[in-house]
């Protein structure tokens, strides 16, 4: 076996770990947005609840709150636009580099 494969099956193993450790190690625990935990903190402070700024443009023009899979569907396809354009620009510079060889 190569380094190179040894490396990269050690980094593996060493990803699926860091995945699934915080799954077992954390009995019972509750998992929140940071709009909550900020929202919380915020209360904690002050001692009075916070007001939102504005209303997002969507629920304004729906008339009321979006669905949560309708929300979870814009973040995916937000986060699907991110990637293409990283990859997009990562894939570009590594062809100029191999043009310039």
């Amino acid at each position: 076996m190569t380094k190179k494969a040894r490396t990269a099956i050690i980094l593996v193993i060493l990803a699926v770990l860091i995945a699934l450790v915080p799954l077992f190690t954390q009995k019972g625990a509750e998992f929140g947005g940071s709009d909550d935990a900020g929202s919380e903190m915020i209360t904690e402070i002050t001692g009075e609840e916070s007001e939102p700024w504005f209303t997002p443009v969507l629920e304004t023009m729906i008339g009321g709150e979006l669905p949560g899979e309708v929300e979870s569907l814009f973040f995916c396809v937000q986060t699907g636009i991110g990637v293409g354009i990283i990859a997009f620009f990562m894939g570009r510079f590594v062809e100029r580099k191999k043009h310039e060889k």
